[in-house]
């Protein structure tokens, strides 16, 4: 594989609950798919190829040793930018055996991660339960529709991440952008949709939801680090991806894939350059760049004062 970083073409989802900040010429549009096995190359060699296409040709040379040691030749995280411009429903998600055991073989939990980009004044959204919920509780809730009563509001500000375990009831609120990494899965059991009717794509899944539900979940809020010009610091991280923050004003960062996995670079403020590869990239505020693992060692400058994010197993 040519170990020259490449850009992707999002893929977009208009659900009812989407805002006006990611395509204001189509709303609502509730999410961006930014990095997932079904994006289309838009830059380079591999130019209108799928990213699964080239994870299942160039294995551990795109995906990286710890990648392909965990999920073999398929493109392991998705990461989505979302718009709540309404409540999401209030859903949970299957851990992997969990996944297998309701959905079949092939099948893969849903472990996540937000990263809060923009909020609105007094946002929340919803995540683990209060104290004392016991599992006979929760299993009335979710079946008379007064779960509501049972799940923790959390204020969410610009900079915070929240980890979500499988099994955590959870939903975002109005007024919220957030980047959000998780596992290549799209298993989700909705408990509650706030009075929306149902249909045969947004259907609840009562009996699923009180399979997964923990009553002992909870969801860490992490506020924003501290960062030092030209430092890189984790946000976040588990067995199934990582997520770190990168701060560069007037110093350029060195980071290093290591061939170990790769690195997906979103800026989320201002503007950077990427010289990889040989090569020079500007990413623009919500661009995203693909390092593939083979590339090592790679320098992100500041054109303007810059935030990223980068996603890697």
């Amino acid at each position: 594989m040519n170990q020259t970083p490449f850009s992707l073409s999002p893929e977009y989802r208009d659900y009812v609950w989407g805002g006006a900040k990611l395509r204001p010429q189509v709303v609502p549009t509730a999410e961006a798919w930014i990095v997932f096995a079904g994006n289309r190359v838009s830059s380079g060699i591999y130019s209108g190829r799928a990213l699964s296409d080239l994870a299942e040709e160039f294995g551990a040379e795109l995906l990286g040793a710890r990648a392909v040691a965990q999920t073999g030749r398929r493109f392991p995280v998705l990461v989505k930018i979302l718009d709540a411009a309404q409540w999401l429903s209030l859903q949970v998600h299957p851990n992997d055996a969990q996944a297998k055991m309701l959905e079949g073989e092939g099948f893969f939990g849903k472990t996540e991660a937000w990263h809060v980009l923009e909020n609105e004044p007094n946002a929340t959204l919803l995540a683990g339960m209060k104290p004392n919920i016991t599992a006979e509780a929760l299993t009335d809730a979710i079946r008379n529709g007064s779960v509501l009563d049972t799940v923790e509001s959390i204020e969410a500000k610009a900079g915070d991440t929240l980890f979500i375990r499988p099994g955590t009831i959870h939903a975002l609120g109005p007024g919220l952008l957030i980047y959000e990494i998780q596992q290549t899965s799209d298993v989700t059991y909705r408990v509650y949709d706030w009075g929306r009717p149902q249909t045969e794509t947004r259907k609840l899944h009562i009996e699923k939801a009180l399979a997964v539900s923990s009553p002992n979940a909870t969801a860490s809020v992490l506020s924003a680090p501290q960062m030092g010009d030209g430092e890189a610091k984790i946000l976040t991280q588990c067995e199934y991806f990582k997520l770190e923050t990168l701060f560069v004003e007037e110093k350029s960062a060195t980071l290093d894939t290591g061939g170990e996995s790769f690195h997906a670079l979103t800026v989320i403020e201002g503007q950077s350059q990427i010289r990889a590869g040989g090569k020079a990239f500007i990413l623009n505020k919500f661009e995203t760049l693909l390092i593939p693992a083979m590339c090592g060692e790679y320098q992100v400058s500041p054109l303007k004062r810059s935030r990223l994010l980068k996603a890697s197993v």
